[in-house]
């Protein structure tokens, strides 16, 4: 299964649901994980575990759908949205000049232990200035890695050259923990004091607050940011 499969996938549920079909992103991780599941019994891996094989797909596809929903309008604000992976994963030299400053923008200086970067999955950047806006962090359930993204927003606040970006989380919440009549937990403690927003793809009844809003407010609030 391809990340273009992902997208296809969902441009069948936009068809359906129009601008709504944000909400029915866990719908359309289950059936990705039924067509994973064929591919991966055509060829398994020695150990044949295919939910293993999944855990690790599914973050790229949560990853792959949101930076599809988003790039157009994004982009529509003169911004450019790329995968935090690319800065990992790519050799610096084999980035372009624009993305090598980039991830200069967006390094955090550890001192004698070096220059690293953010845990992040998605990072919104003004192609002009190479000024990093605001990073993405995704999971389908927030205790996967809410701790993590608080604590790198606590290291970008902290470092005069990052200290403008903004961190944000994005989540279908399949745990529930922003639903309605849901007694506030750590993952939305962390979120409300050490992250700057978190956005829900979700069709359940949404918490909201200044900071925990459905996902369909994230361009809206991305515009206030560039104002």
């Amino acid at each position: 299964m391809t990340k273009q499969d992902i997208v296809n996938l969902y441009e069948r549920y936009k068809k359906l649901h129009g601008n709504n079909a944000f909400k029915h992103i866990s719908a359309i991780l289950i059936e990705a994980k039924g067509l994973h599941n064929k591919d991966f019994l055509k060829n398994p891996t020695p150990k044949g575990d295919h939910e293993q094989s999944w855990k690790g797909f599914k973050g790229s596809a949560l990853e792959t759908l949101i930076d599809h929903v988003l790039k157009e309008e994004v982009n529509s604000l003169g911004l450019n949205i790329v995968s935090g992976k690319k800065f990992e994963k790519t050799k610096p030299e084999n980035l372009s000049i624009e993305l090598q400053t980039v991830k200069r923008n967006l390094s955090i200086d550890f001192g004698e232990f070096g220059f690293h970067i953010p845990d992040v999955d998605l990072v919104i950047y003004n192609p002009k200035t190479f000024k990093v806006v605001a990073v993405l962090s995704s999971k389908s359930t927030l205790r996967e890695r809410i701790a993590q993204s608080g604590y790198w927003n606590i290291k970008i606040k902290n470092y005069d050259l990052t200290k403008h970006i903004k961190v944000f989380f994005v989540s279908p919440d399949e745990d529930g923990n922003f639903s309605l009549g849901r007694n506030l937990g750590k993952s939305r403690a962390i979120v409300e004091t050490d992250l700057d927003g978190a956005y829900v793809m979700t069709e359940q009844s949404v918490r909201e607050s200044e900071k925990v809003k459905t996902f369909d407010k994230f361009i809206d609030d991305l515009k206030k940011l560039l104002k």
